[in-house]
């Protein structure tokens, strides 16, 4: 970019050509365009180029571009906008110049494609990290395909100028470039045959509240919490005014009182604190701050649409994340003033999460794909090319490539391309059987090993949760059966945060992760009326000093091998939560299976063989045949000491490996662990406090995991717990 001026050579005096420059320079200020405006630039093609810089106010700017020529004037704040008329696709460059009171001209411009680049990690992610990268950017010989990043700024107040070079790329180039940005525009080059222009804002590890503007959280209900902390922290705003005006108000009459003891010499009170609530926001995480900082200055600058791989930092919010990504989208839409604008973007591919739940990821991806459901946008689903223990997976080729696609057919008319992964169209509940019929197959489904569909599985009455289904490719359909589901009323698909299922469409575009069909509720689900005795049932409200069951078949069981419990639990605002807990018999006395009672004499503290637990929270993980079960029963008092030296328990603390002390008829222990979750599976303690016993599903939020001393019982409207067996087969 070329900065230009006028200069005439006059003999006039030192003192008055100083003086002269002098009143210029306030006067006459340059005409200035964005800091991203620069040689190499590229142009969106078929819409009217709007471009805008500053000037002096009333200062007459000309902008010229290939032949077309139009003239602004700047308002008061200096501003100035352009609107050309619309051009053609072109790899001639064009030279922009811009007069006013100096002259800009940006050289090598083009006008084609441009395609806005946003997220994190993922998408900031560059060429030279991805796969193949020597070759790859050895072959990056493509100079009308053209890239700027945008520099990671956040901010807490909308930024109207950001500063980047635009990159032709080049062997030399392409390494830097976003790899997702980088090879969706290769193929749409090769294809289409014109520049590429790639408007590269992200940042690793970033969140999409941050990416978000105010309008786009004022028009979704579910963030309107989120909307009035961002208005509440916007100086001249009606809310931050009248907190501030409240504040000043306390001040004043502080300094009042403050003044009077200070002649009085008395103790004078603390000064009311700054309200924490206008205090601005300090994180690039937080609400607002990357849109004010790398987005804003880019609104109103002509694209075809975006492309978006986000979420690893959002992916244990489940739904919410749909509500976000609604408000982010249109939010950008309506700023960008150009409707619904084509959304493309990444469905998050399967990690390992540490030890984190496995049905987590799976609900977001479920989130992920509900964002389909808003105008022109489409999802990519990468379960195919995972990388399980790298959250990065380097093949960003076939990223590209299928942002590409749903791009060519979408936007660009090539309609017979399949584009889309398969998705359910239908389910039927057949004899015995589910049948799934999809839609955007690209000719029918196949597997990419040959094998049967893998990760599908089905639930009906008593399956005991979701069983391993066997399952048929018949077309665009897949048939579903379980020998462990005699009537299976529900299905879900690759629901576990490693899932790599090898289902996909006649194309090799993967099936992603969803479910259908109506599930059971949980009790109705258990294994219980089909496997189990009933033994003990009790209303854990009627707790006392003496232990008495509503139900005690104890004298009616014979030989078992499997011992049950079923605690159920409603808060007193109506929350239910259950968990279902089965082991292999720890003892063949059935009298020993209940609360522990000095007459009972059940005293047990050790693992529990093929433990499995069934939830209907997420406070507890569920599974079968777990390993690292425990569990400690006993009606006397104990320390927080690991006497038993349970792995991963505390010697400090109570938990799931303490010691039991005298006197036998103390505090009362009944709690069940999954050691190997360092977690509370439930717990009954201190039951003869009646309504200070403490109960709990899971690990407790506040103070002992294992729920001691929480004295909460009466905080529940319902508690019953009931005891099985398992007769011997």
């Amino acid at each position: 970019m070329k900065i230009l001026a006028a200069t005439k050579y006059i003999v006039i005096p030192l003192i008055y050509l100083v003086a002269c420059l002098q009143a210029c320079s306030i006067a006459r200020a340059e005409v200035r365009l964005p800091g991203f405006i620069g040689d190499h630039m590229v142009l969106q093609q078929q819409m009217p180029i709007r471009l805008w810089g500053w000037a002096d106010a009333g200062e007459t700017v000309e902008v010229s571009l290939g032949g077309n020529k139009t003239t602004a004037t700047p308002g008061e704040t200096g501003r100035w906008q352009v609107e050309l008329p619309a051009m053609q696709a072109s790899d001639s460059p064009l030279a922009l110049v811009v007069k006013g009171n100096n002259t800009i001209q940006v050289d090598d411009v083009l006008v084609g494609e441009v395609w806005l680049c946003s997220g994190q990690s993922n998408m900031e992610w560059s060429v030279a990290a991805s796969a193949n990268a020597k070759a790859e950017i050895a072959a990056a010989d493509y100079p009308l395909i053209r890239h700027i990043k945008i520099p990671r700024n956040p901010s807490t107040t909308p930024l109207d100028d950001v500063s980047a070079p635009w990159n032709v790329c080049s062997p030399e180039t392409a390494g830097s470039f976003t790899a997702c940005g980088y090879y969706m525009a290769r193929r749409l080059h090769q294809d289409l045959g014109v520049p590429i222009g790639l408007i590269n804002s992200s940042w690793g590890g970033t969140r999409v509240e941050p990416w978000t503007p105010p309008v786009g959280f004022r028009s979704v209900d579910a963030l309107d919490g989120i909307y009035k902390s961002v208005v509440q922290r916007t100086p001249g705003s009606e809310s931050y005014q009248a907190t501030l005006e409240k504040h000043i108000a306390a001040t004043r009459q502080w300094l009042d009182g403050a003044s009077e003891a200070l002649q009085s010499k008395t103790a004078a009170e603390p000064s009311p604190a700054f309200p924490k609530d206008l205090l601005p926001f300090q994180s690039h995480q937080d609400p607002t701050m990357l849109y004010n900082g790398m987005i804003h200055a880019l609104v109103g600058y002509p694209i075809r649409g975006a492309i978006w791989y986000q979420g690893e930092s959002n992916h244990a919010e489940g739904m919410l994340y749909f509500e976000k990504k609604k408000a982010l989208i249109g939010g950008w839409r309506t700023l960008w003033n150009q409707g619904d604008f084509p959304f493309y973007y990444v469905q998050i591919a399967p990690f390992q999460y540490g030890s984190e739940d496995p049905t987590i990821l799976p609900r977001f991806w479920e989130a992920q794909a509900a964002v389909e459901q808003l105008p022109n946008s489409g999802m990519v689903v990468i379960n195919d090319i995972a990388t399980l223990n790298n959250i990065h997976p380097p093949n960003k080729q076939d990223v590209g490539n299928r942002l590409a696609l749903l791009a060519l057919k979408n936007d660009y008319g090539k309609e017979d391309l399949v584009a889309h992964s398969p998705e359910m169209e239908s389910m039927e509940i057949l004899d015995g059987r589910l049948k799934i019929t999809f839609a955007k197959t690209g000719g029918g489904l196949k597997t990419r090993d040959a094998n049967p569909p893998s990760h599908f599985e089905v639930i009906g009455a008593g399956s005991g949760g979701y069983q391993p289904a066997d399952a048929t490719i018949e077309g665009d359909a897949v048939i579903l059966t379980s020998d462990a589901v005699e009537k299976p009323v529900a299905f879900r698909f690759a629901w576990d945060k490693l899932a790599e299922p090898n289902l996909t469409g006649g194309t090799g575009l993967p099936v992603g992760a969803f479910r259908g069909g109506e599930e059971p509720d949980f009790l109705s689900s258990l294994p219980i009326h089909r496997d189990y005795q009933l033994v003990y049932d009790i209303d854990l409200g009627k707790l006392n000093q003496r232990v008495q069951y509503d139900v005690d078949h104890s004298d009616d069981v014979s030989a078992f091998d499997r011992i049950g419990y079923l605690l159920e639990l409603r808060s007193s605002s109506g929350q239910d939560q259950a968990v279902f807990v089965s082991m292999k018999a720890f003892t063949d006395d059935a009298t020993k299976i209940g609360i522990p009672t000095v007459s009972s004499a059940a005293v047990f503290q050790q693992s529990v063989e093929d433990m499995d637990v069934f939830s209907s929270t997420d406070r507890v993980t569920q599974g079968r045949a777990i390993a690292t079960g425990n569990i400690e029963f006993w009606p006397g008092n104990y320390g927080p000491a690991n006497q038993a030296g349970v792995q991963n328990a505390s010697g400090s603390q109570f938990d799931f490996g303490d010691e039991p002390s005298p006197p036998t008829a103390g505090y009362g222990s009944m709690q069940v662990h999954n050691f190997g979750k360092r977690q509370t599976v439930f717990a009954i303690n201190h039951w003869k406090a009646a309504a200070a016993a403490d109960i709990g599903i899971g690990n407790s939020s506040s103070g002992n995991p294992d729920w001691t001393f929480t004295a909460n019982a009466g905080s529940y409207a319902k508690k019953r717990l009931r005891i099985y067996v398992r007769p011997s087969r």
